[in-house]
């Protein structure tokens, strides 16, 4: 949700902000913009709509200047148009500033400044704060002291690149609840909302902290508390995966592209946990109280982790939702309480303000993370690494299978280690765990046939998901899937919930996709699909039994594996299926409307 970059150094800005700028359109935007601080004056050219309409229409890269700052957009604040796109100034024209986050004290702010006699021209929160400085500055002429004191003023979340036009050799970042990272190079630095926006160009990384700001030169860098002032001491640390692992290498779409690295990743998050996930198996068997937050696809990997707990571990977790967390559970956390949050990005705002309500109230913290370095590992006890490596579509894939996978080894070791199951059957299932990837290669193969089929059902207005037990979260994710990026309205369900409102909806020729892997609950499943036949509804059916083919009109033949471990393989042909679909109907599927790859505002 919004990506900021900034440039100092020897090269053209404009041109390291226009490839940043497009190394992070995952983020999702509305409107860009950019600002070089030359020795004349601050250039600002922003706008509405796409970057590469915008770069041709503005000529964003005909501007030179070797200090700059850029921004894709994504309106919280004031409708997405010219006037509201980053960067927003003072009154002046000296101060220019990028912002992701939200000020939730503007208003009150903004009133004090009007009566001083400010100049608003947009609609945003974020103006506010480049007059809040330019106010400050009336009574100082250190530009570092006026920006410290107008960040106390402030209340919310915000990562900030701010250029002064007195000060040329400088740029100033700000971190506080929203994600900023610093690149080192030789005699040049960077920043940005997320590494691969600069990784073409550097591998060295600082991450700032909450409650952090930052004062980059060409050779060097600060890093300061907000609240004090005082200088802080920062390690660089090395990024291993590279920029070739963030590129499209010849697919037409970097979801696709993510859905055909599930077999490697998986591989990589079973054999890179080899050693921790035994160690953190035992530091957490003692808690019986149990949470799991998250948010959006990591939701679903919760839900999956709930049925493992249960079946495996005789534990019962309560699942919430990373947003309500902090307002429903608050008074049942105390120091005997775990907290395993899943987050892909490490950056989301609603699982982070969990993770540092149970921090507060003494329970242990767990988190399952992909982004190394992230704001949620640095707040946790202990984490375990998905390993996904850079996943750029929105619409999760790799991440949700390898946290499926690391959730799946993570409860066995548990279940082994509080003998809470039977050992040959765990013995079993570790086994089944390192096949993972070889089964994953397999359902990749039903890529030609789903295309198909993707062109038959393209036009149906409805689909709905059903599954029983540990394949529920399947269902849901599946469903989430078709509508982030074909924009086709679906529902995931409890099969057994059918005949509790759903079925009224079930008529001739509804595609209704039937996750049936082998298990105690299969014929309980086929039961709930021939209660879908008898309304003419169209099935879709994966699994393991030929009993499926007889009452489906499409039966996706599955590799025969544990039902607690099938929905690490089943929801592969689904993520398959929705990338057709929206391909198919005319949609990027790597940049969905309205949505953003890490929500990292409430």
């Amino acid at each position: 949700m919004c990506g900021i970059i900034a440039y100092i150094g020897e090269r053209k800005a404009s041109e390291v902000l226009i490839n940043g700028l497009k190394r992070l359109e995952y983020r999702g935007y509305d409107s860009a913009g950019i600002a070089i601080n030359d020795k004349e004056e601050i250039e600002v050219k922003k706008g509405a709509g796409r970057l590469d309409e915008l770069n041709e229409k503005l000529k964003f890269s005909e501007i030179g200047g070797r200090t700059g700052i850029a921004q894709t957009r994504w309106a919280t604040h004031g409708e997405p148009n010219d006037v509201n796109a980053h960067p927003h100034m003072d009154c002046i024209g000296e101060i220019a500033l990028v912002h992701n986050g939200i000020i939730e004290n503007y208003l009150e702010l903004k009133e004090e400044l009007l009566k001083k006699g400010h100049v608003f021209k947009s609609e945003t929160d974020t103006e506010v704060i480049a007059h809040l400085i330019e106010e400050e500055l009336k009574s100082s002429q250190d530009f570092e002291e006026a920006l410290r004191k107008a960040l106390l003023k402030l209340k919310g979340s915000f990562a900030l690149a701010i250029v002064y036009k007195n000060d040329t050799d400088h740029i100033y970042l700000v971190r506080n609840e929203s994600p900023l990272v610093l690149g080192v190079g030789n005699g040049e630095m960077f920043a940005a909302s997320d590494v691969p926006a600069f990784l073409a160009y550097t591998n060295k990384v600082i991450f700032l902290d909450d409650g952090e700001y930052a004062i980059i030169s060409k050779d060097s860098f600060l890093v300061k508390d907000i609240k004090t002032g005082k200088l802080k001491r920062k390690e660089i640390q090395e990024i291993t995966w590279t920029l070739e692992m963030a590129e499209k290498q010849g697919f037409p779409h970097f979801m696709l592209k993510e859905i055909y690295e599930q077999p490697n990743a998986v591989r990589e998050a079973i054999y890179g946990n080899a050693e921790t996930i035994a160690r953190i198996a035992e530091e957490i068997a003692n808690y019986e109280k149990i949470f799991i937050v998250a948010m959006g696809t990591s939701y679903h990997a919760a839900l999956y982790a709930k049925y493992l707990f249960q079946r495996l571990a005789k534990r019962v977790p309560i699942v919430e939702e990373a947003s309500e967390f902090r307002y429903e559970a608050e008074e049942l956390i105390d120091d005997k309480t775990l907290v395993i949050a899943i987050t892909q990005s490490g950056e989301t705002a609603d699982t982070l303000a969990a993770i540092k309500l149970a921090k507060k109230k003494g329970a242990k913290v767990l988190s399952i993370v992909n982004v190394v370095g992230s704001m949620a590992t640095r707040l946790s006890d202990l984490v375990v690494y998905t390993f996904a490596g850079p996943e750029i579509g929105v619409a999760a894939t790799k991440t949700y299978t390898t946290q499926l996978t690391v959730l799946a080894m993570l409860i066995t070791a548990l279940a082994r280690h509080l003998r809470t199951a039977d050992e040959r059957y765990l013995t079993q299932l570790e086994e089944q765990l390192t096949q993972l990837p070889s089964f994953i290669e397999e359902v990749l193969e039903y890529d030609g046939e789903l295309k198909k089929l993707a062109e038959e059902l393209k036009d149906r207005k409805d689909f709905f998901y059903i599954g029983r037990g540990v394949s529920v979260p399947t269902a849901l994710e599946g469903a989430l899937k078709l509508k982030e990026i074909s924009y086709i309205h679906a529902e995931g369900l409890s099969a057994g919930e059918l005949k509790h409102g759903p079925l009224a909806l079930i008529e001739e020729g509804v595609p209704v996709v039937a996750v049936a892997p082998n298990g105690k609950l299969l014929e309980k499943m086929i039961s709930n699909i021939k209660e879908v036949n008898a309304r003419k509804g169209f099935i879709i059916s994966l699994g393991d039994s030929d009993e499926l083919s007889k009452v489906s009109d499409v039966f996706l033949k599955m590799p025969k594996i544990d039902e607690l471990l099938s929905p690490v393989v089943y929801v592969v042909p689904l993520q398959i299926l929705a990338y057709h679909l929206a391909v198919l109907r005319g949609n990027d599927p790597d940049k969905p409307r309205n949505l953003a790859k890490s929500v990292t505002v409430e």
